[in-house]
């Protein structure tokens, strides 16, 4: 299994100083405004020593006539490489700055759904995989949207047995906050019409008997009877995680959710010379906090590739699958308003026991119910941890307007995925209808409201690439153009920000941003090479950007066709 991992891996070249000459090259400063040059010059740690304005120009070999007796000057050395860029234009590295990286590599190598559009594809699909993969003890999967299906409901365990019935199956929703199971997962979890949802869950009933799909806190009736992936399987999952995101420009990435055995792995590939990512890991609650880094956030290993500095808490669901927690009745669902996964004490004291150890806190809050919480949580705890903690709000995607002005007095960081708005905004609309939607996916008001804002995908609930990022927070449109002219348009966001966005901010908001994140002098040396100039392109051409090569430390770790 390591040789088949080690095939995967891009062997790392020893650190040398280098030119990269003659590219489009586009920089920014520390107030996130654009920097143009022609040439880069890597230090021999990595680092970023020079940007220049011109082509690189060879020193000059002009010594003084030694005195008699004396040797000669020694020519100055050269760089040990230069790459010409051949006119392609340059980036930073492109950081994620909200993913799942574990999740993404499992969702590469066990059966994936997210590309279905049909529960009858979906059937067709999962059958195809049970054929592919006999002997199978579990099926397991991500991926399945309803309303991508245009299902109008949640799929049935009875529609699951009719693509398997003999092997338990469980296939988590695309956001990862609902279960799909068939008769069979439920009979071996033991859940029956007696079986009560846990605080902050919901199982869904029919005729008076679990459905098939299990909502939040209720997804643990199951999942603790599903095998866990061994560590070789992590490991290549791992990997193939990351040339996948290697392959459309990411070198950073927040990993929001961090338990020890995705850890464990992480470590695993750096010992071995194969962690090329850099990875800024936030612990997947109080207890796999305390596990891995124990009494204070990790200091950055392996060269600047990991850290732990956080933790990621889960305050409520997600809009698809109803669990988002609104302060009003989903206008498609009256009688619901979602579901809150922990207590206002519960999330006062967690937070609490994470910042008294100086861990970054970032909790997962969707709907408007769940932000305004967060935020009167961190104004009830500002008095008390004060500094800079970059308090973080994962999504940030349903907020009332009346509470867009707090985030920036009460120093909180807006992590946001432009591609959910692209993917939700139908929805969205259906479920709060268009009056409460005044400060959903509200990018532009938070920018204009001095809030950092840093941009990710919540990969693998939606795609990594960062370009399709960068082009709908510019457009407000889908990967169709829809809606014309962008959904909400006052919200876009010049180029500029949406660079910062996947750069610098995206550094700066995990305490990244002297490390690496937008190629000032002194930052590892992360860029990419790309086939267009996404700064004149218009989003619809953005989307279709091909990373060309991927360096990492001033190493090259992904060439395009290789």
């Amino acid at each position: 299994m390591i040789g088949a991992i080690a095939a995967l891996a891009l062997p790392f070249p020893a650190l040398a100083s280098g030119v990269v000459d003659n590219v489009n090259g586009i920089a920014l400063d520390a107030n996130g405004k654009i920097v143009r040059f022609a040439a880069l010059i890597v230090d021999d740690e990595g680092k970023v020593e020079k940007l220049l304005p011109g082509r690189y120009q060879e020193p000059e070999y002009k010594p003084k006539k030694p005195k008699r007796g004396q040797p000669w000057p020694e020519r100055p050395k050269g760089p040990s490489f230069k790459l010409d860029g051949g006119g392609k234009t340059l980036i930073p590295g492109l950081i994620d700055g909200h993913g799942h990286v574990m999740g993404y590599g499992l969702s590469l190598v066990t059966l994936d759904l997210s590309d279905t559009r049909s529960l009858a594809e979906a059937q067709a699909k999962i059958r195809a995989y049970v054929q592919a993969n006999p002997g199978l003890k579990w099926v397991i999967g991500t991926g399945w949207n309803q309303e991508k299906w245009g299902l109008g409901r949640f799929p049935t365990a009875a529609e699951l047995d009719a693509a398997e019935s003999a092997t338990p199956v469980w296939l988590e929703r695309v956001d990862g906050h609902a279960g799909w199971a068939n008769s069979a997962a439920i009979r071996v979890a033991g859940v029956t019409a007696a079986s009560k949802a846990p605080a902050g869950g919901r199982i869904e009933m029919a005729a008076g008997k679990p459905a098939g799909v299990f909502v939040d806190k209720a997804m643990d009736l199951v999942q603790r009877v599903v095998p866990p992936p061994a560590p070789k399987d992590r490991d290549v999952a791992f990997e193939k995680a990351q040339r996948a995101l290697l392959a459309v420009g990411i070198t950073g990435i927040a990993d929001m959710g961090t338990s020890i055995a995705d850890w464990q792995a992480f470590r695993r590939s750096a010992d071995r010379g194969a962690l090329r990512v850099r990875i800024m890991s936030y612990a997947m609650g109080l207890e796999n906090m305390v596990l891995i880094a124990g009494p204070e956030p990790t200091p950055w290993l392996y060269d600047d590739h990991l850290r732990m500095g956080g933790v990621k808490l889960l305050l409520d669901g997600a809009l698809g699958s109803r669990g988002a927690w609104l302060r009003a009745d989903y206008v498609d669902a009256p009688g619901q308003r979602g579901l809150p996964m922990i207590t206002d004490t519960q999330l006062r004291n967690f937070m609490s026991r994470a910042a008294m150890d100086n861990f970054q806190v970032a909790v997962h809050a969707i709907g408007d119910a769940a932000n305004r919480d967060v935020l009167n949580a961190i104004e009830e705890l500002g008095d008390t941890y004060k500094g800079d903690r970059r308090w973080r709000i994962e999504h940030a995607q349903i907020v009332d307007p009346a509470d867009l002005p707090r985030f920036k007095p009460l120093g909180v960081v807006a992590s946001m995925q432009p591609v959910h708005e692209a993917s939700d905004w139908r929805m969205a609309t259906a479920r709060l209808g268009e009056a409460r939607l005044k400060g959903a996916y509200a990018w532009k008001t938070m920018l204009d409201n001095g809030v950092p804002l840093a941009f990710g995908s919540d990969v693998p609930v939606e795609s990594p690439n960062p370009f399709a990022g960068i082009a709908v927070a510019m457009s407000r449109e889908d990967a169709q153009g829809e809606p014309v002219g962008g959904w909400m348009p006052e919200q876009k966001v010049s180029f500029e920000a949406a660079l910062d966005g996947f750069t610098r901010q995206a550094a700066y908001a995990g305490f990244a941003e002297k490390k690496f994140g937008s190629l000032q002098p002194g930052q590892r040396a992360d860029f990419v090479l790309i086939d267009r100039d996404i700064s004149t392109a218009r989003p619809a051409d953005i989307r279709q950007t091909q990373v060309l090569e991927t360096w990492i430390g001033g190493k090259r770790v992904y060439m395009k066709g290789q």
